[in-house]
């Protein structure tokens, strides 16, 4: 709770922090807008620590990641000292792919965004099965039947979404 709350103070402070450079009169550069929000405000001080915070951002979220990962993974009984190595090891792994691949991050991103959003119509898929058809894994409990079609459309609306959201990612690797 600690970390999401952090974080979520973070985003504010780093939000009103760029709103006051702009009304300020700061003009951004549209290539690097956070950056040069950081300059405006600090000049060259403002860079660094702006790269710091990036660095300290991109890293929590890296082994947070991986943590989140290896725990999904592993079993519970699984020691703290194995699950850190296996973090660690994730860690590696993953970079090592990335710097085999070689495709620019804004690339991975989209590729990243486009397979999530291939996971939310096969999660709520899964969950209309078993509401439909696999009455026996939830103890006898029917759902209303207004309530299945309700999320059947709703299901339906996700996949079509995330065919329009795989098709930018497909031209990407094209």
């Amino acid at each position: 709770m600690l970390g999401i709350v952090v974080t979520g103070v973070m985003r504010v402070v780093l939000f009103l922090a760029i709103l006051g450079v702009v009304s300020g009169g700061a003009v951004l550069d549209p290539s690097r807008q956070a950056a040069s929000a950081f300059e405006a405000a600090a000049g060259e001080v403002g860079l660094r620590v702006f790269g710091i915070v990036l660095w300290a951002a991109a890293i929590t979220s890296v082994i947070g990641a991986s943590y989140t990962t290896v725990t999904f993974l592993t079993k519970s009984s699984v020691r703290q000292r194995t699950r850190t190595i296996l973090v660690v090891a994730f860690i590696v792994v993953t970079t090592t792919v990335y710097l085999l691949v070689g495709a620019a991050p804004a690339t991975l991103l989209v590729f990243a965004g486009a397979f999530n959003g291939i996971l939310l119509p096969v999660g709520i898929g899964v969950l209309l099965w078993v509401g439909w058809r696999r009455r026996d894994l939830l103890n006898g409990y029917r759902y209303p039947v207004w309530l299945l079609v309700v999320g059947s459309v709703a299901w339906l609306l996700t996949l079509y979404l995330a065919i329009n959201s795989v098709r930018p990612a497909i031209a990407l690797f094209s």
